[in-house]
Order: structure tokens, then C-alpha cells, then sequence
């Protein structure tokens, strides 16, 4: 618990604010009940006399806090049992907070002295923008990750996953996948396809970048467009096209086939990161080596690559997620030997109807924070070796 302060702002400030973001949070709850205007007018009105009864006879901020969140959990509790009383507390230590924050004026501690109200208001409402996307965006994720452990074949919660009944949760949609073998087939031609593919749009990607980084090659703009344009263009018309060529060459259906045409749709990604890091790159470096007799391909292996690894690894990165992920070009390339996971999870959806896929679902959410979060190292690692931020 932050430092007490005294009250500076006056209750004509601290209580609407309150009360708009109890209208907000009235909302969700009230949506939730099928009666959404009144879930508003509840929200904003029991805020906003919850802060001023805080605010004028509370002069310490612990004892409101803690009576706020026990109101709230009370509050869940009556109405949606042991999950609404965990909502509510969490309600009810948020607006707890949040009144002493307003009311003591901490809000304007990590800004300027000489910002403005319109300036404080701007720097607020864009941080709670830019929060709704991310929740927006975040909560089809987050409610997968549950529903994965049902108990029940069903794609929504059951009452017994409601009142966190230990009965109600289950890894058999778990075991279903580590047991079954049209699962494991898919996630065997996954795991045999992606890092093949990969391994190709690294190569064919780190040499294009570094021919087109080059001052002297003509109409680089136009090559760049050009093998870039995977990326760009509607994934069903790139699958289309190559299931016409890949059927007059005899790659249709083939391993090979699957294969290329992933490294296809890899290449533009460590094109464009293996380019990003070269903007960077001191040539004088290269220059320097062949005048002490390295040739080329010393002087790449041994200067430029160390320099330029960190991009070609997030390219590879990326170029591994899109294999990995991709369901539509290996629908029209592939044959059912070359039945990737994301193919077995579409069949899930418009066959089976199986909650194994969510499950499946899960895990490569996993993986892909896990191949994100290692990126996002590599970048800073990137910029540190180009200088562009502190050790």
C-alpha cells in the first residue's frame, strides 16, 4: 500500500470519475444478467456514493480499502456465488484504490508539474484506449484456456465450472490428445514440416535481405515487393495458385510440396526482420575484414552473421509460427498424409465437433507466448549490439 496522503482534490472531481468507471464495470455485470441499463445506473450510483462516504469519513486509505473489497466479494457472492465473490473482490479492491488514487492527487506523480488538465486527460484516456483493444483482443484467448480443462464434452462453462467444483475440471481432453492417434499423426507432420519449411525461408530470406541491402542491386524496390508479396496477398489466392502449379509440376500432395510452400509464406517475415536489423549495420565491418584477407564467406560467417543473428532468428521465429499455424495453403497442397494440427483442429470444428481442440489449442497458444517472449529478447539483444539502448 502506497504512502498515505491527505485529500486534495475536492469531491466534485473524484466522484464522477468514480462513477463513470463504475457505470463501466456495472455494465459487464449487468450484461452478464441480461439487464445491462440497470447493471449502468447500479454501477455509477453505488460508486459514486461508496467514494464520497470513503473520501469523508475515511481519512486513511487501508480501512477503505478492505471495506471495499469486502462489500464487493459480498456483493458477488449473493449474486453469482464463489466466482462472483472472487470478481467482486477484485472489483472492490480496484475502486478502493482508485478513489484514493484520484483523491490524493497521485495520479499526476510520473507526470510533468507543468502538464495541463487536457494533457492529463489525453494521457489517461489513451492508456484506458489503448487497454480496451488489448482486453478485447486478449479475451478470446483467455477464455479458451479454461473451457480446456471441462470436464464435459462441451465448448462452454457448466455449472459445476462455475462454483469451481473440482468435479467440473478435467484433463481428458488432454489425454485424448496425447493418446489419439489421428492427433498425434497431425502433430508429428507439424512438427516434421515447420522447422524444414523454416530452415528454407531463413536461408532463401538472410540472402535476399543482405542482396538487397546492397546500394548497387537494380530495382531492389520492386524485387522486395515482389517476394514479399506472400504476406500481402490473400492467403486463399496464394493456396490456390500453388495448388494449380504444384499439380502440373508433381508436387501436389507431396511432403516436398507442403514444405515449399510454407518456406513461401516464411520468407517475407525474415526478409523484413533480417532487413530492419541490417539498417543498423556498420559496413565499414565488412570492408575492414576483407582488407585484413577475409573472403566473403569468412567475412559473413565471422562479422556480419554474429551482428545480424537476432533478426535472422525472429524472422526464423515468425517464419516457424506461420508453418506451424497454417491450415489453408496445406488444404489445397497437402494430401491427408501431410494432415498438419491446425488441418486436424479444422476438421474438429466442421466434423467431430471435438473439445480436444481446445486443448490443442491451449498448448500452442503456450508456444507461441514462449516463441514471442523469446523475439522480444532477441530484439533488445539487437539493440544493444547496434547501440540503440542502454547495457
Amino acid at each position: 500500500m502506497a504512502k498515505q496522503r491527505p485529500i486534495t482534490r475536492p469531491l466534485g472531481f473524484v466522484v464522477p470519475i468514480v462513477a463513470l468507471a463504475g457505470a463501466v464495470a456495472g455494465l459487464f455485470v449487468g450484461t452478464a444478467n441480461d439487464a445491462s441499463l440497470t447493471g449502468v445506473l447500479i454501477g455509477a450510483a453505488g460508486t459514486a456514493i461508496l467514494a464520497a462516504l470513503f473520501l469523508t469519513l475515511f481519512p486513511k486509505q487501508r480501512p477503505a480499502f478492505w471495506l471495499s473489497t469486502a462489500l464487493f466479494a459480498l456483493l458477488g457472492l449473493l449474486l453469482a456465488s464463489i466466482p462472483g465473490a472472487v470478481i467482486g473482490a477484485l472489483f472492490g479492491a480496484f475502486f478502493g484504490w482508485f478513489t484514493f488514487w484520484l483523491g490524493t492527487g497521485r495520479y499526476r506523480d510520473r507526470l510533468p508539474p507543468y502538464t495541463s488538465a487536457g494533457q492529463v486527460l489525453w494521457h489517461y484516456t489513451f492508456r484506458v484506449i489503448c487497454g480496451a483493444i488489448f482486453i478485447f483482443l486478449i479475451t478470446p484467448i483467455i477464455v479458451v484456456m479454461p473451457l480446456s480443462f471441462n470436464a464435459e464434452d462441451f465448448f462452454t462453462f457448466t455449472p459445476e465450472m462455475l462454483r469451481f467444483d473440482p468435479e467440473g475440471y478435467s484433463l481428458k481432453h488432454y489425454r485424448d490428445f496425447l493418446t489419439n492417434s489421428d492427433w498425434q499423426n497431425a502433430l508429428w507432420n507439424s512438427v516434421t514440416i515447420a522447422p524444414v519449411a523454416t530452415l528454407l525461408s531463413v536461408g532463401f530470406g538472410t540472402l535476399a535481405a543482405i542482396g538487397l541491402s546492397q546500394p548497387h542491386v537494380p530495382f531492389r524496390r520492386a524485387i522486395m515487393a515482389i517476394l514479399i508479396s506472400p504476406m500481402i496477398v490473400p492467403l486463399i489466392i496464394s493456396a490456390a495458385g500453388m495448388y494449380f502449379f504444384y499439380s502440373r509440376i508433381g508436387l501436389q500432395g507431396t511432403y516436398l510440396g507442403v514444405v515449399l510452400a510454407h518456406a513461401a509464406l516464411g520468407i517475407p517475415f525474415v526478409i523484413i526482420t533480417v532487413t530492419a536489423t541490417l539498417v543498423g549495420f556498420d559496413r565499414s565491418l565488412t570492408r575492414a575484414a576483407a582488407n585484413m584477407g577475409a573472403n566473403p564467406i569468412t567475412t559473413f560467417f565471422r562479422v556480419q552473421m554474429p551482428l545480424i543473428l537476432p533478426g535472422v532468428i525472429s524472422g526464423g521465429l515468425f517464419a516457424f509460427i506461420t508453418s506451424f499455424d497454417e491450415v489453408v495453403v496445406v488444404l489445397f497442397v497437402g494430401s491427408a498424409g501431410q494432415k498438419t494440427l491446425p488441418w486436424q483442429m479444422f476438421i474438429g470444428l466442421r466434423e467431430q465437433i471435438s473439445p480436444t481442440i481446445l486443448a490443442v489449442a491451449t498448448i500452442l497458444v503456450g508456444i507461441s507466448i514462449l516463441l514471442l517472449a523469446t523475439v522480444e529478447m532477441l530484439r533488445r539483444r539487437s539493440e544493444r549490439l547496434r547501440g540503440l539502448s542502454p547495457a
